[in-house]
């Protein structure tokens, strides 16, 4: 095999590594939003809906959160990754959002944590959520922390 023909089968392979991935991205949400959560949920999953901050297309992404107080915390760690998950990029640029958590669909604005209110949430995240932790360890970015409030529809 030559290097050419070798760096298209690792194109290759990523690509279908990647569609695999969105098609099991894709089934999860529709398990979820079809069973209300009761399939591909748990006590700490919400479906995201954000708007393509490029392709002005909504898009669905099964994350993990917590509560605080009224408020829903998700953590843009994209597993450790060096680069923020797509989702963050797109509230980045439209804060408005939907979640959709058990059989409840809410609008939501979304905002970064910062200073005193993100070490608290941060510390909340190390003591009950430990994987979150491995994955700060992983990346020289500062992983942000993310409040969705609900806003009226």
């Amino acid at each position: 095999m030559s290097i050419q023909d070798s760096n298209t089968h690792k194109k290759s392979s990523g690509s279908l590594l990647k569609n695999l991935a969105r098609f099991g991205m894709k089934a999860h949400v529709s398990l979820y939003r079809r069973t209300n959560g009761k399939i591909g949920g748990g006590p700490h999953l919400l479906i995201l809906t954000t708007t393509g901050r490029k392709s002005g297309v909504e898009r669905d992404t099964p994350l993990f959160y917590f509560n605080d107080g009224e408020t829903f915390i998700i953590i843009a760690s994209a597993g450790g990754s060096a680069k923020h998950p797509t989702w963050w990029l797109n509230l980045k640029s439209n804060p408005q959002a939907k979640i959709q958590v058990g059989a409840n669909i809410l609008s939501v604005t979304a905002r970064e944590a910062e200073g005193d209110h993100r070490a608290r949430l941060w510390s909340i995240i190390e003591q009950n959520y430990k994987q979150f932790v491995g994955y700060q360890k992983r990346t020289n970015r500062t992983i942000p922390v993310i409040v969705l409030s609900p806003t009226l529809a």
